[in-house]
């Protein structure tokens, strides 16, 4: 069994921006159409706008006070938690919640996605 988690966005382009350039996902060269696959080690993205959506599906975000996301927390277990929380430090991006060794053992650091997905960033070290 394999994971891929598919997450409804307002833009493509800012999307791609933040998770290639300040996590450092693989994209292709150039967008095609409104949806677009992306890459990390063995994590896969898929990025599909939410304006795209019909109406009717359960996923669609009708009101402006409407969240994306809620009640999910996205893991990403990284070889390096330090690196890559300097790597977004360095890019300007904002830190939810700061590096943190937790009481089951591993170190981590969370940040909110230009859509509100909240992704915890993890390590053993």
């Amino acid at each position: 069994m394999e994971l891929r988690l598919e997450l409804f966005v307002k833009s493509l382009e800012r999307s791609m921006e933040f998770y290639c350039d300040v996590l450092g996902f693989n994209a292709p060269k150039e967008i095609k159409s409104d949806y677009l696959s992306i890459r990390k080690g063995d994590v896969v993205l898929g990025l599909g706008e939410m304006e795209k959506l019909p109406d009717t599906h359960p996923l669609k975000v009708s009101r402006d006070d409407q969240e994306v996301g809620l009640g999910v927390e996205i893991v990403l277990k990284v070889e390096d938690v330090y690196e890559v929380y300097n790597h977004v430090v360095a890019k300007g991006y904002s830190i939810q919640s700061e590096l943190t060794k937790q009481s089951w053992g591993m170190v981590d650091f969370r940040i909110v996605d230009p859509d509100g997905y909240y992704l915890r960033i993890t390590s053993n070290n």
